[in-house]
């Protein structure tokens, strides 16, 4: 069955126990609530933070953005293989711990873009957005010498290489995608932006290891059809952000999660069709009164909201 989970600091504080209240039991692990940026991840680092949050109560299901996957990787440079040596090596002591699921991405440079973070909604809320004209001009950023194609050459290179290593260790790779999922941000190129190119990314090796991370928002300023999306990637989604915007790639607003234009219902009646049986976690949460929006996206209150709307959504699908 589909398994909530939220977002936590490594170090115990309120949101562990806000999280077992609300039934949550699965922690992912996240730079913005790690807030060092943190990718140097060792075995006894890892193997402390499951031993804290088990002595809580709580799986640490994800290891999510803080991973030791640098651009030299992403863009195919000098270097990529002592990287990717790092790679296995995390991998396999993420196996040896225990962390199930390991969330990355493909976006070089740039990395997630927002230009905006006090856009108002419903009673005064804030929400995040982007506006592509709003992200140009500007000194050039690494990568922009890069073609798409060395791009592709650069992602089949690394699964290619990591993905058995991935399958050894027992752990689930899922690829979040580029967002904005735009062709290209600041003249570097993007890969992960379209189903079809999640066709293409997943066919390079063939193994539940080699996964997905249905971020639905992105899929939603693709263009995607959520519902269908989720059904024809299938069981290969490994990790889930439930989500919403209104918009596309180019220019689109975060929204709460439920006065989106994606019916949400029908999203969760598809991940339960699949028989989704990994971490789903609300993402992209509007900042509520009494925060001080210092971290846009991600403070308390929205995701108490969200997960009490998505466990109302999870006992509808189950029910049917």
């Amino acid at each position: 069955m589909v398994e909530l989970s939220l977002v936590l600091p490594r170090q115990p504080d309120e949101r562990w126990q806000l999280a077992k209240q609300m039934g949550v039991t699965q922690a992912v692990i996240h730079p913005l609530e790690v807030g060092d940026g943190k990718t140097d991840w060792s075995y006894d680092d890892l193997l402390g933070t499951k031993n804290w949050l088990e002595d809580a109560g709580l799986e640490f299901a994800v290891l999510e953005g803080s991973v030791p996957l640098t651009d030299r990787i992403r863009l195919g440079k000098d270097g990529r293989d002592e990287d990717i040596a790092a790679f296995k090596k995390f991998l396999l002591d993420c196996g040896e711990v225990g962390v199930p699921v390991v969330c990355y991405d493909w976006m070089a440079g740039v990395r997630w873009a927002r230009t905006e973070a006090h856009i108002e909604r419903r009673g005064g809320s804030y929400v995040t957005g982007y506006d592509n004209e709003k992200n140009s001009g500007g000194p050039e950023v690494e990568g922009t010498d890069v073609t798409r194609e060395q791009l592709w050459e650069a992602i089949e290179y690394f699964l290619e290489e990591v993905v058995p290593v991935a399958e050894e260790a027992g752990v689930k790779l899922a690829l979040h995608p580029d967002d904005p999922p735009r062709e290209s941000v600041r003249g570097i190129p993007r890969i992960a932006n379209s189903v079809e190119n999640y066709d293409r990314i997943l066919d390079i090796y063939d193994s539940e290891y080699n996964g997905v991370t249905f971020c639905q928002g992105n899929f939603t300023a693709m263009g995607a059809d959520v519902p269908w999306a989720i059904r024809h990637l299938g069981d290969r989604i490994n990790f889930v952000h439930f989500r919403d915007v209104e918009g596309d790639a180019n220019h689109f607003v975060e929204t709460w999660h439920d006065a989106g234009p994606t019916d949400m219902q029908a999203a969760m009646d598809a991940f339960v069709d699949i028989g989704f049986d990994g971490p789903m976690r609300p993402d992209h949460v509007p900042t509520m009164a009494g925060e001080d929006n210092s971290n846009p996206g991600y403070h308390t209150n929205g995701r108490l909201f969200a997960v009490g709307y998505m466990r109302g959504l999870l006992e509808s699908a189950e029910g049917q």
